[in-house]
């Protein structure tokens, strides 16, 4: 009798593009640029993108071009975080010191802030003419596409 396996990579699409995004200005100050320049309605999802129980939230923007069928989300890859920092105990006065810890959601790219991912059931999307539109908005230092298939925490990525 034959066996047959059912891989769970087999079932795995990755119809979607991704284009990283390096500039320092606030998420929502994004979007909104990103809103007049590409003519999208991006919107801030009520529930961030949260992983390792709440050590880390990503804020995640989303519109759903129903007329083309494209699915356009606009990602943070940053998430700064104040802590407590460990003292050692047995000193005389106890001074609870702030510690600002970095977390990346895609940890191979710790240098860009924010993702654009395209998901795109046709395959309509021009990379070259929006990776040019990205690069006239003067906040964005640099944009340039990233091949998915080559990061290690791809998972990071679907939701």
């Amino acid at each position: 009798m034959a066996l047959h396996k059912l891989q769970v990579d087999d079932f795995i699409d990755d119809s979607y593009k991704l284009i990283a995004i390096h500039c320092r200005i606030e998420d929502y100050r994004l979007a909104y640029l990103l809103n007049k320049q590409l003519d999208l309605k991006l919107k801030r999802k009520e529930k961030d993108l949260d992983f390792k129980y709440l050590e880390s939230s990503y804020s995640i923007f989303e519109w759903n071009n129903e007329t083309e069928y494209i699915m356009w989300n606009l990602i943070s890859n940053v998430c700064k975080r104040e802590e407590d920092s460990l003292s050692s105990s047995g000193t005389l006065f106890t001074e609870s010191e702030k510690v600002l810890k970095t977390f990346n959601l895609i940890s191979e790219y710790q240098k860009v802030d924010y993702f654009i991912k395209i998901s795109d059931e046709i395959q309509n999307v021009n990379e070259k003419l929006i990776l040019n539109k990205l690069q006239a908005i003067p906040q964005i230092i640099t944009s340039y596409t990233v091949d998915p298939l080559k990061i290690k925490s791809k998972d990071h990525l679907i939701f």
